[in-house]
């Protein structure tokens, strides 16, 4: 009995899936040095024949692949490093033989290659994990198994990684799904997942898309930022960066809006960093992301139904639940329907402090979409009974944007100051001001106050936050690129 089989009858019970796949993986090594040495063979062996050339290899790689990942049994513990260990060993035993089955010789960086690639097929996400490790890329999108496109430093570019068919694009997506309890199907042909690192994944199949598997994965920062981070990358201002500071710590009910992309989420999490170490805080997602630092924080994930179609919980579920919770905060990370109703009335009941995102181009469209999903609700409102609840809830909106040169800037921060007849009045505290372009391309504006002094300046003095006098002023500060 191999060194492999011994470990899986000691494991034996415990981890079943990874044992069909051990078992599975040892037969087939069975069989395949069977294969490269047949039992009273007299004629001589071919020559073997180098192949070094990128098509080659890529013609070796998918005839080893397609043997060994028929049988890769999708349950399998790979979160379970002992597991992975194991099967890893096993793979290397398997990937000789088949070498050596089929004559082939490769040198050791054509070897390393192809078997990294089978690896990260049969343990990990296949081409993807190449995208996923590099720093640069924010962004990937799958559209089919001979499409993938990455943003980079906020371009969209399409990389040259593609994989072999859409049964390898499928294998990855139920790699992904599995391990959160979540399926993806003909009945069921969306999803919403995240990885291990917190990254977020979409998933859309046949028949809904027309090209194949589409996977869309917004890629988790490992370093978490900070607002001198933002204002180093010119997202905004050193005056905006302490304005906002004062918001959280004065407990203001903010809002971040932007569209898809633009660095909301990044935003809040920096917002986050604000609040004080000793309050509690509940964190509602639908594919939790937030990165918050403070010791004191419970977070809740949303869950869609089964395979009956029983079982879903909601975000609308989650902020109602939470307010029995005692938060002190709470963070949804988006609103989209009818919780966006149950967000304000927390903020208007005791839960000051509060945040959340919406998509929304300007701060005036994101009392718009707010006032229509609280339509979504089902409550039967007036209209200006929900515009009132926004005007009473929200103190702040910080409008983020994705410029055509790909930077990410936060261009207004914009007090709610009350009702003007029927229509919530607006008032812009910071703005960004386009100037033209450089030599490169990149987009020169201005980050500079209006002017304006909030209605709630005194609410920061009887906090004791105090800002720098002349931060409302005039004069800005340039920010370039």
């Amino acid at each position: 009995m191999s060194l492999l089989k011994r470990i899986n009858a000691t494991t034996e019970g415990t981890i079943p899936a990874a044992q069909r796949v051990a078992n599975t993986l040892d037969k087939m090594a069975d069989e395949a040095k069977a294969s490269a040495r047949p039992v009273g063979a007299t004629a001589p062996a071919p020559t073997p024949q180098r192949k070094t050339d990128d098509q080659a290899l890529k013609e070796i790689r998918e005839r080893v692949q397609m043997r060994l990942l028929n049988d890769m049994d999708p349950n399998a513990n790979l979160r379970d490093p002992t597991v992975v260990n194991r099967i890893r060993r096993q793979l290397e035993e398997i990937f000789t033989a088949v070498l050596d089955s089929e004559n082939i010789v490769l040198s050791r960086a054509e070897r390393t290659y192809i078997f990294n690639a089978i690896l990260n097929d049969m343990l990990g996400l296949g081409p993807l994990e190449l995208l996923l490790s590099d720093p640069d890329i924010s962004e990937i999108m799958v559209n089919g198994p001979k499409q993938i496109y990455i943003e980079r430093k906020g371009k969209l570019i399409l990389s040259d990684i593609t994989f072999m068919n859409e049964e390898q694009v499928m294998r990855v997506i139920e790699r992904i799904v599995a391990p959160l309890g979540r399926r993806i199907d003909e009945s069921s042909p969306m999803v919403d997942a995240r990885l291990q690192d917190g990254s977020r994944v979409n998933a859309v199949i046949r028949p809904l898309s027309l090209v194949g598997p589409v996977v869309t994965i917004r890629k988790f920062k490992k370093e978490t930022l900070t607002i001198k981070d933002l204002i180093r990358f010119g997202s905004m201002s050193e005056s905006m960066g302490e304005f906002l500071k004062a918001c959280v710590e004065a407990r203001l009910n903010i809002v971040v809006s932007g569209g898809t992309g633009s660095g909301k989420t990044t935003l809040l999490n920096v917002l986050s960093n604000f609040i004080p170490e000793d309050e509690r805080i509940i964190t509602v997602e639908n594919a939790a992301e937030l990165q918050l630092a403070q010791a004191h924080v419970v977070r809740l994930e949303s869950r869609p139904p089964n395979v009956e179609g029983r079982g879903e919980v909601t975000i609308r579920d989650l902020v109602i639940n939470c307010l029995r919770m005692r938060p002190e905060r709470i963070i949804v990370g988006e609103c989209r329907g009818g919780e966006t109703l149950d967000m304000l009335q927390a903020m208007n009941t005791g839960h000051d402090g509060s945040m959340t995102t919406v998509h929304a181009n300007t701060p005036k469209d994101a009392v718009g979409r707010i006032e229509t999903m609280c339509m979504m609700a089902g409550m039967d409102l007036p209209q200006r009974a929900i515009r009132e609840q926004i005007v009473s809830a929200v103190s702040v909106f910080v409008q983020q944007a994705r410029l055509k040169d790909g930077s990410r800037k936060v261009i207004a921060i914009t007090e709610v100051q009350g009702m003007e007849g029927d229509v919530p009045l607006l008032q812009d505290i910071f703005v960004f001001e386009q100037m033209g372009l450089d030599e490169k391309g990149k987009i020169i504006g201005t980050l500079k106050p209006t002017g304006a002094r909030p209605r709630f300046i005194e609410k920061f003095e009887s906090m004791n936050i105090f800002l720098p006098p002349g931060i409302f002023g005039y004069g800005g500060d340039s920010m370039y690129g």
